[in-house]
């Protein structure tokens, strides 16, 4: 029985490894779009308004854009507590982490949030999805300061529920999308919510359970 809860838990983490190594894969090509630096491209074609009279618009996309693979990368690697050979791996990629969300990674989120499509329902979701996000990611270096380390794990992952937010919202994108047919709008409306909410309560319902 053992053999087989351990090998359920080796196959759980492989599957895990895989879906994460494909959809960081989705989000690297996304990040790419933007390099070079440019004003026209992709998502920046609808946000024209806030590229044409707030300078400074650009100037926290691309901080936001191109400080959070770097992120989800440190984020998930830190998460699966291996050093993987090397001295203190996995403390060095919680503070890389750590210190990109603290620092540019959720700041500029919150900032882009402000002015966020679908209207002032979007916005608010951002806004507090940026706010939480900061907020989780703090709880779990002041915990780990204090070596409070279970405590720290499951802070970590709430952080980590809202840091793959990234991606759920775009996975729940293409569902309603496919689904429903819904007006543009009405999209980012949903999926402002529905990318980071239900990510939470997994996690919380986790935490509850004792598994995390």
């Amino acid at each position: 029985m053992l053999l087989v809860k351990k090998n359920i838990s080796n196959i759980s983490k492989i599957l895990l490894v895989l879906g994460f190594g494909y959809f960081f894969w989705l989000m690297l090509k996304i990040t790419f779009e933007y390099i070079p630096f440019r004003k026209d491209v992709s998502f920046l074609m609808i946000k024209q308004t806030e590229v044409i009279e707030k300078p400074e618009y650009l100037y926290f996309f691309y901080t936001h854009v191109y400080t959070s693979i770097f992120v989800l990368l440190s984020g998930f690697l830190a998460i699966l507590r291996k050093d993987f050979g090397l001295k203190n791996f996995h403390k060095n990629a919680g503070k890389i982490y750590i210190f990109l969300i603290l620092v540019f990674a959720a700041p500029s989120g919150i900032y882009m949030g402000i002015f966020a499509n679908g209207g002032i329902y979007s916005k608010i979701s951002f806004v507090i999805l940026g706010c939480l996000w900061w907020f989780s990611t703090f709880k779990a270096y002041q915990l780990a300061r204090q070596k409070k380390f279970k405590e720290h794990k499951q802070w970590m992952w709430r952080s980590f529920a809202l840091t793959v937010s990234a991606i759920t919202l775009r996975m729940w994108k293409v569902i309603i999308v496919y689904l429903f047919h819904p007006n543009p709008m009405d999209v980012y409306q949903i999926i402002a919510w529905m990318g980071w909410i239900p990510n939470i309560i997994l996690i919380e319902y986790l935490i509850t359970k004792k598994h995390l």
